[in-house]
């Protein structure tokens, strides 16, 4: 004879079904796995060395994910694999220099901006040396400055020969061509003030084109000295390229996948995509391409830290940029997650971050 179970037994039995699907886990996957960010380096917003991940962007996220508590690690990818993997939910988020963009907000969802940025152009870093000069002597707008010069001397030359071909034949005779050359030299150091006094005027019209021509030489060496002095300056003599109007006239590089393409899209500029930052700054100073596009802040720090010298970034930025944290469609964390982090845009420590990275508080 069987004995029948307890009343602690049977309800136990009742029970245990039910608290083994209280808490669904994922196939494979148990409730302490952490979650997974993806990162793509991209100095100095994600650095990496020896496997471990540093930067600002690393920080700020590091920083969210403590205040709610998060279990994450971490995985690199590239600009695609890091924007598929968010939208597809296979990522929980993507931490990088990310700009926003309303083509990637159809794929993926981004935190309030963290970050304000600009476009640069990184070009060859060359010295003002002799082969720089004489390219910038033979540039077709100080030749176009010159050949001007030329042409007003010529004509004051030839007005005064014409006064005093006759009557001053001692200074301004002889052939056509020797009386047009003498005036030509008259009229050159009239207007630089040298006044040699070999040749000069003698008639009443020849006096009257040197009296004009004086006061006229005195706005005229003023203007060319001007022009010649802009034609010569340092930035045209180091690079072809001065700012992004000059972009659609040379060779233009840019990072595969990122922003800029679609802006350089906009502007009609063709441009030859790479790999790797590196990759694209290694051209320039090659001179494989002339000017490669760019996050003007991360071009900086590159090019300060492994192109010195070699690459340089011209000053001022362009097509603003906003960085933000890249999120799955509807996450139910983006609200929490963007209240901490405009929290700490205001800290003294995210402050401390920007002067420790960038050299800006």
């Amino acid at each position: 004879m069987h004995r029948l179970a307890s009343p602690w037994t049977l309800a136990l039995l009742v029970l245990l079904p039910i608290l083994g699907t209280a808490h669904p886990v994922a196939a494979g996957q148990s409730e302490e796995d952490p979650v997974t960010v993806g990162v793509r380096v991209a100095p100095p917003f994600v650095l990496e060395e020896d496997g471990v991940y540093s930067g600002l962007t690393i920080a700020l996220w590091e920083h969210v994910a403590g205040e709610l508590e998060l279990d994450f690690r971490y995985e690199e990818r590239d600009i695609e694999g890091l924007l598929d993997g968010v939208g597809s939910g296979e990522l929980f988020a993507a931490a990088a220099a990310l700009t926003i963009t309303s083509e990637r907000e159809e794929q993926v969802d981004f935190t309030h901006p963290f970050f304000v940025s600009g476009l640069g152009i990184a070009v060859p870093h060359e010295t003002a040396g002799l082969s720089a000069a004489l390219r910038a002597l033979f540039d077709p707008e100080f030749l176009w400055v010159v050949g001007l010069l030329f042409g007003l001397l010529l004509f004051w030359g030839v007005l005064v020969w014409v006064f005093e071909r006759v009557e001053n034949r001692e200074e301004f005779g002889g052939t056509a061509v020797e009386g047009i050359g003498s005036g030509f030299w008259w009229a050159a150091v009239t207007m630089t003030t040298v006044g040699y006094g070999d040749k000069s005027p003698r008639t009443l019209g020849g006096r009257i084109v040197g009296f004009v021509w004086m006061f006229s030489a005195v706005i005229v060496i003023s203007f060319f000295t001007a022009s010649i002095a802009s034609s010569l300056t340092v930035t045209q003599l180091d690079s072809q390229v001065t700012g992004p109007r000059d972009l659609p006239h040379v060779r233009v590089g840019a990072l595969a996948g990122s922003a800029t393409l679609d802006w350089l899209d906009e502007e009609r500029i063709r441009a030859d995509t790479f790999e790797s930052l590196a990759a694209g700054l290694a051209a320039v100073e090659d001179g494989a391409i002339d000017a490669f596009v760019h996050d003007a802040p991360i071009l900086r720090y590159l090019t300060g830290e492994d192109f010195r010298n070699r690459v340089r970034v011209l000053p001022g930025t362009f097509a603003q940029q906003y960085y933000g944290i890249a999120l799955p469609l509807d996450v139910p964390e983006r609200n929490q997650i963007n209240q901490v982090l405009l929290d700490w845009l205001v800290s003294p420590e995210w402050e401390r971050l920007n002067q420790r990275y960038l050299g800006e508080g």
